[in-house]
């Protein structure tokens, strides 16, 4: 059956696919195989994009239903492949096991409670993308604390702009950005308490800063005892806008959000489990934090990071850890069919 939509505005659309999600919803119990109608949009088969659409809006509410949140999600991966590499740092060469990433964010989570954090607290997360990044927001989620994303390309005022504005107790940031940090240290609250992660050179540690490593090595790796209580709909993190406009502003990720997006990415590009992808944009930014990270934490692929995109390694680096699908910022080479790699965004 075809269905000639011609010009619809979303409403229409959203209209359209309510309809559907209720058809299925009724029948998709009975085992049925359902052959979804064939829609035309501008004289275009979008089929593939309406599949896709109920398909993610059918999964995001199986598990609103079952009270999951995105740390919740992630605990099925780990239960289901605990040795299987998540997250890979091509700039070193580190590797994270799904265990190792559970163990390393429940530290996380169990040390800021410990600390006296209480869910709905922001805690600031400045520093470049590698494991510990993930990690780190991962850890604060499943205490049920807010992380604030910032750009490790903010210096001075829109850096403190962005720590002011989001009324965080705490900022972690990385020792490649204790420069930064320092410069603003005299316009940032005496309450804002600091935590390094990293090991530093000879200038030393920065006056009132804790030593984030020295104490996760002391912390429990063990999941916290009592869940806080956090649905899809609740806070998840905030990532802020560029600043070209103005000083830089906060958009609210909730749980829900983060699912959507990385789904939609999911689906769209036909992912398989046994797919790698190459993730080399900003992790402080949706596209390389929902999109590419998304499909460790949801659908339990490997994630190789770069912190930047590099025209150099881009091909060698695919190579080596076996890449099939890729994050892109730009055109580097051959096409993705001459390449291996399935597809890209």
């Amino acid at each position: 059956m075809a269905l000639a939509l011609g010009p619809l505005r979303d409403r229409a659309t959203e209209r359209f696919t309510i309809d559907l999600i209720k058809a299925l919803a009724a029948l998709g119990s009975s085992g049925e195989r359902l052959r979804l109608p064939k829609a035309r949009l501008g004289g275009a088969p979008v089929t593939l994009g309406l599949s896709v659409l109920i398909r993610v809006r059918l999964e995001l509410r199986r598990h609103q239903r079952a009270g999951h949140t995105i740390p919740r999600i992630f605990q099925a991966v780990v239960q289901r492949q605990p040795e299987r590499l998540a997250l890979v740092d091509a700039g070193t060469g580190e590797c994270w096991t799904f265990a190792q990433l559970d163990a390393y964010s429940n530290a996380v989570a169990n040390l800021f409670l410990q600390l006296g954090f209480v869910p709905g607290d922001v805690v600031a997360v400045f520093l470049e993308g590698r494991p510990e990044f993930v990690g780190l927001w991962l850890g604060l989620a499943k205490a049920g604390l807010e992380a604030a994303l910032l750009n490790v390309n903010l210096r001075r005022e829109p850096l403190a702009f962005c720590l002011g504005t989001s009324g965080a107790k705490a900022l972690i940031f990385g020792v490649e950005m204790a420069a930064a940090v320092a410069e603003v240290s005299g316009h940032l609250r005496k309450s804002l308490i600091k935590f390094c992660s990293g090991d530093f050179g000879p200038e030393g540690v920065l006056p009132d800063t804790h030593l984030l490593d020295l104490l996760l090595k002391e912390a429990s790796t063990a999941p916290l005892a009592q869940i806080p209580s956090k649905g899809m709909d609740d806070r998840l993190f905030y990532i802020y806008t560029s600043g070209t406009t103005g000083l830089p502003k906060a958009a609210i990720v909730v749980h829900s959000r983060y699912y959507r997006i990385a789904a939609f990415g999911h689906h769209a590009y036909c992912m398989q489990a046994a797919d790698v992808l190459y993730d080399c944009l900003p992790l402080y930014h949706s596209a390389g934090n929902i999109i590419g990270v998304g499909q460790c934490l949801i659908y339990g692929l490997t994630v190789v990071l770069r912190k930047k995109f590099s025209a150099s390694s881009f091909w060698d680096d695919c190579v080596k850890y076996n890449c099939t699908v890729r994050t892109r910022p730009s055109q580097p080479g051959p096409t993705s069919s001459q390449s291996g790699l399935t597809s890209s965004w």
